[in-house]
């Protein structure tokens, strides 16, 4: 009878507000998925009206991106090992660093453009529209040249396990699509909230830069060559280490690094939830703080 004169009881009332929230989180994701397809699809429609120059560029993008594997193979034609690593093994970093890092570039690369968007106002465009602003901004020009970068990856991972000789479990068999799919998510968050911090910095995207490109180059060689702090920072500041690193060396067998508990191979997708929630807090917090261009 309480519960007619109050409007109901206080766990009532929480159950429905949890409920609100949870179907909000729902429809966003859906409005965001839906906003992303069809933003990336008109820029994918575009992009092969010209079939020839589509196919040109992404061979270029292949190539170029293949001259940072060639610089391992010529420094394996003087060595033997690399930090006590194999070339197969160094492979294997590579490949499984190489395509995460392209899958977060094809989708999310265009998050670099910014502080240019920040700086011009055209930001205000994509606030216009009823469309999840983040979807919008990563999907504008979505350039399908970058899924070179994510081939050039795949050969060099494929070669690198047909060269490994190693104990498969079915465990490992299993990690290895999770490594690659949850190192995607890890460098896309790092993406995310290197965009966020442009609304504050606009001329400082080079700065973000140094976390991807520059994260996706160290984790293309064995941790065992790099100082022990920066193989700590990777592992708990900016959660890198993920991405190849740790979940490689279960697979390869080998010890984690000093100070890294054992289990971290199995880490990867709750790190990558956490990276995201991350990155979600600083998105909002830095479209909360865009006050356009002033005129």
């Amino acid at each position: 009878m309480a519960e007619s004169w109050t409007g109901g009881s206080p766990a009532r009332d929480a159950g429905e507000s949890s409920a609100r929230e949870s179907w909000a989180r729902e429809s966003w994701a859906r409005d965001s998925w839906r906003t992303y397809r069809m933003v990336a699809g008109m820029w994918i429609r575009s992009t092969m009206t010209y079939r020839s120059s589509f196919a040109l560029t992404l061979l270029t993008s292949f190539c170029v991106t293949f001259f940072d594997f060639v610089v391992i193979l010529l420094m394996f034609g003087q060595v033997r090992g690399l930090g006590g690593f194999s070339f197969a093994e160094v492979a294997l970093l590579y490949g499984t660093a190489g395509t995460s890092f392209g899958l977060a570039d094809l989708t999310m690369g265009s998050l670099q453009r910014m502080g240019r968007r920040v700086r011009d106002g055209s930001l205000d465009t994509f606030l216009m529209r009823p469309a999840p602003l983040l979807a919008q901004v990563a999907a504008d020009k979505f350039a399908l040249r970058r899924f070179g970068r994510v081939a050039q990856g795949l050969m060099v991972l494929v070669w690198g396990l047909l060269l490994l000789d190693v104990d498969w479990t079915p465990l490992k068999v299993l990690l290895l699509p999770v490594t690659v799919v949850c190192g995607a998510v890890i460098f896309g968050a790092v993406m995310v909230v290197g965009a966020s911090t442009l609304f504050w910095m606009q001329d400082a995207a080079e700065v973000t830069n140094s976390f991807t490109y520059g994260g996706n180059t160290l984790l293309q060689y064995p941790p065992t060559i790099f100082a022990q702090d920066l193989v700590r920072g990777v592992v708990y500041v900016v959660p890198l280490a993920f991405v190849s690193w740790l979940p490689a060396l279960y697979v390869l067998g080998r010890p984690a690094p000093a100070g890294v508990p054992d289990g971290a191979a199995f880490a990867a997708p709750l790190v990558a939830a956490a990276a995201c929630g991350v990155a979600g807090l600083a998105w909002r917090a830095g479209v909360r703080s865009y006050r356009s261009t002033g005129s």
